[in-house]
C-alpha cells in the first residue's frame, strides 16, 4: 500500500509558477512509475506527465510540454511538478498517482495507476 499526499496548489496570475510536491509514505516509492493527472471541472481527468522508477525518462501531455517538468527525488520518497508559464486553461485539481512498471506500456492512462494522492487545486487567473 502506498499513501500519497499532494501539496503546494494555490492561486497564480498567468504567466506565473507552481511547484506541486507528492510525498509518498512506504519503503517501496523508487518502484513505481510515478505519474501527475489532473481534472477541470466538467472534464474527464486527464493525463499531464509520468516519469520512470528511475527518473530518467519523462513524457508529458503535448499542452504541457516547455512549460512543465516532473522530477523525483526517490530518497525523499517525493515528486513534483514544477509549472511554469501557467495559463488560465491550467486550472484543476492535480492529482499525483503511483503505478507498478507495466512491461510494454507507456502508462499514460490513469487505469495503469494503483494508487491516487487527494488532489491538490491550482487556479490560474487571467
Amino acid at each position: 500500500q502506498v499513501q500519497l499526499v499532494e501539496s503546494g496548489g494555490g492561486s497564480v496570475q498567468a504567466g506565473g509558477s507552481l511547484r506541486l510536491s507528492c510525498a509518498a509514505s512506504g519503503p517501496t516509492f523508487s518502484t513505481y512509475t510515478m505519474g501527475w493527472f489532473r481534472q477541470a471541472p466538467g472534464k474527464e481527468r486527464e493525463f499531464v506527465g509520468r516519469i520512470i522508477r528511475s527518473g530518467d525518462t519523462t513524457i508529458y501531455t503535448d499542452s504541457v510540454k516547455g512549460r512543465f517538468t516532473i522530477s523525483r527525488d526517490n530518497a525523499k520518497n517525493t515528486v513534483y511538478l514544477q509549472m511554469n508559464s501557467l495559463k488560465p486553461e491550467d486550472t484543476a485539481v492535480y492529482y499525483c498517482a503511483a503505478g507498478r512498471p507495466r512491461v510494454g506500456q507507456a502508462q499514460l492512462a490513469s487505469r495503469e495507476y494503483d494508487y491516487w494522492g487527494q488532489g491538490t487545486q491550482v487556479t490560474v487567473s487571467s
